[in-house]
């Protein structure tokens, strides 16, 4: 009991030093991401962002909340669970990402006090800078339990009495919100854009490692499953197209941050991009923090 002690001790000891020299919480200049989303294929929407991070050699973590075992209109259960898992490992690897998916029911999530712990587990073990999760406002009940399961985890991974089992973090992570498309109760407001047009490619081949998703249950779910290509190559090319991953709309949509960020000729030529909002509930940088957080920019 006494050795324990004694390494926990020294284990916070460092987490102090690390504060105190504005180190990452992971090591003197390595970043650790960590993406919640509710379904296998949901933390790919920031897939270009996190491959920038693991290219500069950061360490970057993909959760899904649900197994996706109800995202289907042929198949469910245990062999779909297992499909969607095997998509999701298929997704990591073509970045470089670890990708967990947690056994909890696809369409049931709900913020349980079991649920909460878990996400204070994670975002502790991998000793998170960064902790990325959907609003907890949005279309789908399991995306908006996602949201408020991060969210109520934000103080608590500082808190030595809950989750014991796991040493607390001295230094509260960064809590941020993906873009999304909600108004009420409030729309999202961009604090930081990553432009993506040079990891696009890899973005896509992310998706396209979800066939359950993108050319199954999504085109049967919107009623253009009679529009999929049954070509591999010609599917992909299909989701590209469908999915926006051509076109220079999200680049239109955040211009003027982008142009602040990397300056009138780089930032007015971005097409694609990936919006990050800072939740109330962490620590509130700076943006000249933020930039040095999301090392992208000249």
């Amino acid at each position: 009991m006494i050795r324990v002690g004694f390494f926990f001790s020294l284990l916070a000891a460092a987490r102090v030093l690390s504060t105190a020299f504005g180190l990452a919480q992971g090591g003197e200049s390595q970043l650790r991401i960590i993406v919640f989303g509710a379904h296998p294929d949901d933390p790919e929407k920031v897939g270009g962002t996190m491959a920038k991070f693991i290219e500069q050699g950061h360490k970057v973590r993909l959760v899904s909340l649900t197994n996706g075992n109800a995202g289907h209109f042929e198949m469910g259960g245990g062999p779909l669970a297992q499909r969607r898992y095997r998509e999701t490992q298929c997704a990591g690897q073509i970045i470089g990402a670890e990708y967990i998916v947690l056994d909890n029911d696809d369409g049931k999530l709900m913020p349980t006090l079991e649920n909460r712990e878990e996400v204070i587990r994670q975002i502790r073990e991998f000793q998170a800078d960064i902790v990325i999760s959907p609003r907890p406002n949005d279309y789908h009940p399991d995306h908006r339990n996602t949201g408020l399961l991060v969210r109520d985890a934000a103080y608590m991974v500082t808190v030595p009495n809950i989750v014991a089992s796991v040493p607390h973090l001295t230094k509260n992570p960064i809590f941020m919100y993906m873009s999304d498309r909600f108004t009420e109760p409030s729309p999202f407001v961009p604090d930081i854009v990553v432009a993506v047009d040079d990891v696009i490619e890899k973005k896509i081949d992310m998706y396209h490692c979800h066939e359950s998703q993108m050319y199954e249950w999504l085109p049967y779910n919107r009623g253009i499953l009679d529009s999929v290509p049954s070509d591999p190559s010609d599917r992909r090319d299909w989701l590209a197209e469908t999915r926006g991953f051509r076109s220079s709309r999200p680049g239109e949509t955040y211009r003027e941050l982008l142009i602040q960020l990397y300056g009138q000729q780089k930032g007015s030529q971005v097409k694609q991009a990936e919006a990050f909002q800072v939740s109330e509930y962490g620590s509130q940088p700076s943006l000249e923090e933020l930039k040095k957080l999301f090392p992208f920019f000249d």
